[in-house]
């Protein structure tokens, strides 16, 4: 008789293997790799078979280039994260913690977009019609070419779209869609792989941009297979604390524009809105308590200044290192710095780090207000509120440049600032009392 064949799959990678292995060789995942039965290994063997194709690979000084036009999605802060606009044919994936916003920004969106006359399906999985329109009356999203489907089935789906010419849809979310020609359950990696293949298909074939919601699991990721992300044109990524009122919008992949980008949005009564203006939002006007510092943040063209919080204390016991909204590796490494060259000694004591408003630090201009914070904190002296500290810290203790300092000073003289602490002079004139710290024992003497 012969020896049944055997296929293991990782659920969060897709990556497949003879036999069964604790922890997944290509994603690093643990208890992932599930056994397929043999009508799976059948399909995937149907599915993966390459069919003959007439297409023939030209010369690239051949090819025209694609232009891609793009049309506003009646957000300004969606618009910018997106590149400046939406593309028809796009596959995007937006994904954030529950309750951060997701649906209720695609479904405003879907709502601007059927007021420009343009047909949209909003496709639920998890809520009916009659859930989806008390949200609806909320964020006065009522339209008559604003069409609801509350439906798991992707076969039904993708009927809907024979009888109606729809120009945007919605899919909420893909881990609850299914397909009857798939042998797994919803959310599985061939589940998703299938839909998703489906849905670029749809977007591709028809011109429709299609946006996809995707739960994230406790670290912050995707839940479900990591395939989804490679296979959609764009993923975007919520951030900040669900309990504030301000919500970030970040571009992580985008195959039509930069990934720089993010969008700003507050939540009030009316829904997810753009935020007007996002001057004082990430920091206290007035003075500033011990352990707090000011600098100013590039997101994409955008400056913000922003408020580096910090806490010294004596460590009982083995001392913590914390930090939310900073690369927790980058602050063992600036206090290692501090002992070296200030000889603090920070060894006993415990350090926390905190970016106030949610928002996480992507560049390392922030590296000099983080040690005044901690040097504030840790002698218990006030900083000026007036000023802003600029810079990056290397190995050496030296404070290096950093780009589009003119950009951050403009933004601090249209929000009132007169001094500032940063590496080198700037090119142009301003209105900023600038002092230069070259190396950190620098920064001691401007506390």
């Amino acid at each position: 008789m012969a020896k049944k064949k055997t296929l293991f799959e990782c659920q969060t990678c897709g990556f497949q293997s003879p036999r069964w292995m604790g922890k997944c060789t290509s994603c690093g995942a643990w208890e992932s790799m599930i056994e397929l039965n043999d009508e799976q290994i059948k399909y995937l063997k149907t599915t993966t078979t390459a069919s003959p194709s007439t297409a023939k690979a030209q010369p690239i000084t051949e090819i025209t280039e694609d232009n891609i036009i793009r049309f506003s999605s009646g957000s300004r802060e969606l618009d910018l994260v997106l590149g400046g606009g939406v593309v028809p044919g796009s596959l995007t994936l937006i994904g954030g913690s529950p309750g951060i916003g997701k649906s209720t920004l695609l479904l405003k969106i879907a709502g601007n977009l059927a007021r420009e006359n343009l047909k949209v399906l909003y496709v639920s999985g998890e809520e009916s019609a009659g859930q989806i329109k008390l949200r609806a009356n909320r964020l006065d999203a009522n339209h008559p070419d604003l069409y609801l489907l509350a439906e798991i089935n992707l076969s039904t789906v993708l009927a809907e779209l024979q009888y109606q010419n729809y120009r945007f849809i919605v899919i909420d979310s893909i881990q609850t869609l299914y397909s009857e020609e798939t042998p797994s359950a919803p959310g599985s990696v061939t589940q998703v792989r299938t839909i998703t293949f489906e849905l670029m298909r749809v977007a591709k074939s028809l011109h429709i941009p299609i946006f996809i919601i995707g739960h994230i699991t406790k670290d912050g990721s995707i839940a479900g297979p990591r395939v989804l992300e490679h296979m959609v044109d764009t993923v975007l990524y919520f951030e900040g604390d669900g309990n504030s009122e301000l919500r970030l919008l970040r571009g992580f992949k985008n195959r039509f524009g930069s990934t720089n980008e993010v969008g700003i949005f507050e939540m009030n009564a009316n829904g997810l809105m753009d935020a007007k203006s996002v001057a004082g939002r990430f920091f206290e006007k007035g003075k500033l308590q011990s352990g707090s510092a000011l600098t100013v943040i590039l997101e994409g063209s955008r400056p913000i200044i922003i408020e580096v919080q910090a806490l010294v204390a004596e460590a009982y016991g083995h001392p913590k290192r914390s930090s939310t909204g900073f690369d927790n590796n980058r602050l063992n490494m600036l206090l290692a710095l501090l002992e070296k060259k200030l000889s603090l000694p920070l060894g006993t004591y415990d350090v926390f780090i905190n970016i106030s408003g949610g928002i996480k630090i992507q560049e390392p201009a922030a590296d000099i207000a983080v040690i005044a914070a901690i040097l504030s904190s840790y002698r218990e002296r006030e900083l000026s509120s007036e000023t802003i500290f600029l810079g990056e810290v290397s190995l050496t203790g030296e404070i290096r440049e950093i780009p589009a300092l003119l950009t951050r000073l403009k933004e601090m003289e249209t929000q009132g600032f007169k001094k500032a602490v940063i590496p080198n002079k700037p090119m142009e004139k301003t209105t900023i009392k600038c002092f230069i710290a070259n190396e950190v024992s620098k920064v001691v003497e401007w506390m």
